[in-house]
């Protein structure tokens, strides 16, 4: 008897393979799969301007990316002792208003190299409700903000994007980032995560403006592709069970599990036995051993050793030096 349905993972047309280079933008579920290929390194550049949740933010992020904009004190604001940006997120946020203007246009500098180098980017869009500045915000001139930075209400007023509207938007963003990088393959995904803020059925509705316009993006255009992250959560597992004690975030059973779908969908034989011996090597660095100086704990430390040389040797842009580093610290002189 069959007690659930299973979405299986097809194989892409867009393998992902070490030597790409990956931006991932979006919500907090980007940083969940960053953290994943991080630990797998791969080489990526992750939310240059911090978690982002509606598609306005995404698409204004990467433009200003791509046209290199340069910040001054004048675009900040100060809130609960604080220098903000309505555009990032409180991680760009300083007691000194220099030092967050330096640190966004270093990050936005680092981001535009990336970028224009990079072979893959992944969108991942949490919420068609997008919030806009009143005339009582600092700053505020109706614009959409990417983060509230916990100002008072009366600074806000909120919209539902349209699909036709978003679907027009996403496709101004896609043209030009395939005119700024012609190599670029972009994957979109739907993040999983609820938006509760504004309700069950209201993020139902933005969960639906977000669907259908990203499918028919995909329908229209070439080089971009869509991976199932938000109905692997919500149609395949299904439970509340994988998600956190919020019932908002998937937890780290369903991040596992979306992760092992896209290895699927991405990586190739050959790319999942390399991520299987950087899995391993990994694992190896986190072991602690009860006796650092016992015959069998060196035996162990430079099997790790052989392993990551001959890893380095076939693979030599993987960046295990610290990995190699770290054993042969361990070995007694």
């Amino acid at each position: 008897m069959k007690f659930k349905l299973t979405l299986e993972a097809k194989p892409s047309k867009y393998p992902i393979e070490y030597g790409d280079k990956l931006m991932l933008i979006g919500s907090c579920f980007t940083e969940n799969i960053g953290a994943k290929f991080k630990s797998h390194l791969f080489e990526i550049s992750e939310n240059p301007y911090g978690i982002l949740f509606n598609p306005v933010s995404v698409s204004n992020t990467l433009t200003e990316i791509m046209e290199l904009r340069k910040y001054n004190t004048d675009d900040l604001f100060q809130h609960n002792e604080l220098w903000h940006s309505w555009s990032h997120h409180s991680r760009f946020s300083a007691i000194e208003k220099e030092v967050a203007v330096e640190n966004i246009n270093r990050t936005i500098l680092d981001a535009h190299h990336f970028l224009k180098s990079a072979n893959r980017l992944v969108i991942t869009l949490g919420s068609a409700w997008l919030y806009h500045l009143t005339n009582e915000a600092p700053l505020g001139k109706g614009q959409v903000v990417a983060n509230n930075h916990k100002g008072p209400i009366n600074w806000f007023f909120k919209s539902l994007m349209q699909p036709n509207e978003l679907l027009e938007s996403l496709h101004a963003l896609v043209a030009r980032l395939q005119t700024f990088n012609p190599n670029l393959q972009i994957v979109f995904t739907i993040s999983p995560v609820r938006h509760l803020r504004e309700g069950l059925i209201e993020n139902n509705r933005s969960k639906a403006v977000l669907i259908h316009a990203v499918h028919e993006l995909v329908s229209q255009s070439n080089r971009v592709d869509y991976f199932p992250a938000y109905e692997y959560v919500m149609d395949d597992l299904r439970d509340y069970r994988f998600y956190a004690e919020d019932l908002v975030h998937p937890n780290f059973a369903a991040s596992g599990y979306v992760w092992d779908k896209l290895v699927e969908t991405y990586m190739d034989h050959k790319t999942q036995a390399i991520m299987k011996q950087i899995a391993e090597l990994q694992l190896a660095m986190n072991h602690k051993p009860f006796f650092t100086g016992s015959v069998e704990h060196q035996k162990f430390l430079q099997s790790c050793i052989l392993k990551t040389e001959k890893l380095m040797a076939a693979h030599p842009t993987l960046s295990l030096q610290d990995h190699l580093a770290f054993f042969k610290a361990g070995i007694s002189k």
